[in-house]
This record gives structure tokens, sequence and C-alpha cells, in this order.
């Protein structure tokens, strides 16, 4: 990982041209582009740390002397987004760096005939359709405009009747949690994920006894039994996708069984 890591940012250097950077150009050059000791330069590191860098060497690149290169080297949104993936590192500016594709949520999500909503990365519901909202009562059966955003995890544990709707209350309620968790990730500690732990921990002993014992799963589909109060006993094969756009965000559809 070290050896992409070096390469991709080698092969970016040499790409650029100096003048656009306001450094001059021309003169003699052993390679085209910027010199290792411009871009460490202009990033504030030593060259030799960029060497071993470039080199594939185990030397360790911060997030904010990542953000720094990627400045420098006028790296576009998926590029950085590379570079960070390379470094294993979290971009702290990845939420501003992704495109803004909201508006064009509500047509995917209404063209599908069965309940359907996409969710962010703290779980609100930011999307919805007419079978959603039809069958979560007390959740997604609201305007789409409404403020702030009706979120699954305070469904789930602040309103009465999700405990009602949701058939096996317990047993879900502890898989959602587990879920969040490895969804969330590295932005556990960052708002606003992490002033929503604090509200729940705060307001549910459900919520906090559950997120306290670190369980960790990946989200998968399955069958979700519901006890809804006008149609009675539901079930559904849920699947849930990523739009490539927005890798934040998750698009969840239910198919009747």
């Amino acid at each position: 990982m070290h050896s992409k890591l070096g390469e991709f940012i080698r092969a970016h250097r040499e790409r650029l041209r100096p003048e656009e950077l306001g450094l001059p150009g021309g003169g003699r050059r052993r390679t085209p582009g910027l010199r290792r000791e411009e871009l460490a330069q202009l990033c504030a590191v030593s060259p030799t740390w960029l060497t071993w860098l470039e080199q594939g060497r185990p030397v360790a690149a911060s997030a904010r002397t990542l953000a720094k290169i990627a400045a420098v080297l006028r790296l576009t949104a998926a590029e950085r987004a590379y570079l960070f993936q390379l470094a294993d590192r979290l971009d702290p500016d990845a939420e501003s760096a992704l495109p803004d594709a909201e508006e064009g949520f509500d047509a995917i999500v209404g063209a599908i005939k069965t309940p359907a909503y996409m969710l962010n990365r703290q779980w609100d519901a930011i999307a919805w359709n007419r079978p959603a909202r039809e069958l979560f009562v007390g959740w997604l059966n609201v305007k789409q405009s409404v403020l702030p955003r009706p979120n699954l995890l305070r469904f789930m544990f602040l309103e009465p009747q999700a405990r009602s709707l949701t058939v096996d209350w317990a047993s879900r309620a502890d898989r959602l949690v587990a879920e969040f968790r490895a969804d969330c990730g590295k932005h556990a500690d960052q708002p606003p994920i992490r002033d929503l732990v604090d509200e729940l921990a705060a307001a549910s002993t459900d919520f906090r006894r559950l997120w306290n014992m670190q369980n960790v799963v990946n989200r998968e589909g399955g069958e979700r039994h519901f006890l809804h109060p006008q149609k009675g006993a539901l079930r559904y094969e849920q699947v849930t996708l990523h739009p490539a756009v927005r890798r934040d965000i998750k698009l969840v559809v239910l198919l009747p069984k």
C-alpha cells in the first residue's frame, strides 16, 4: 500500500507544471513537472520525508499533510478520496468534497413501488416514498421538508410506536445499534454523529446499554417483520444499496414476501 501511495503522489507531481503554482518553469529539469523539493516546500514537509514516501517506505502521513498534498497537487474529489484511501486515513473534509446529489434522490425512491427510503451517514431519512410513509407510522409519515430530518435511531429508541410496529423490537434494536457503529466507523467521534449518540445515550437506557456493548455487525439484508396498526402483519425482504456518487448514502428497499 505504501508503494501505491508513493507512485500515485509522484505521478501527479510530475504532471503538474511549476507555472501553475506560480513557480518559475523552464530550465534544466531531470523529470517533468514539479520537483520533489518544490512539493515538499509547498506542503511544509522535508524533502527527505517526501522522498521516502514516494519510494514506498513505511513513513506515516497525517491527514493534515495529505490534505496539503492534495491541495498543492490540485487533485479532483475522486483523486483526493483515492489518496486518503491509499494512506488509510480519514479525510477531514470528506463531507464537503461529496457531490450534492440529493435533489435526484426523491425521484429515485419515488419510482420504486415498494417501501423505500434513503439514509445519510447519521441515519437521517433524506428521501422516502409513499409506501414507506404508509408503513413507518411515527417515523416517515411526515412531510419531507420537516426539520430536523426523521432519524431511524431516534424513531427506534424514542418513539413508542416503534416498539409496537417492529416485531421482536429488542432483537432488531440490538442489531441496529451494532450496524450503526460499524457504519459510522471513524466518524463516531465527530459531529453530528457524536451529538446524536450523546443525545440517545442520555434519553434511552436501552440505547446506552447497547452502544456501550461495542458490538459491530455489517449492515445486511434479510427478513423484516412488522405489525402495522391498520394493515396487520407484514413481511418484507430488505435490500440495502449505495449510490456510486455518494457512498455515505444508503438506499433501503423493502420487497414484499
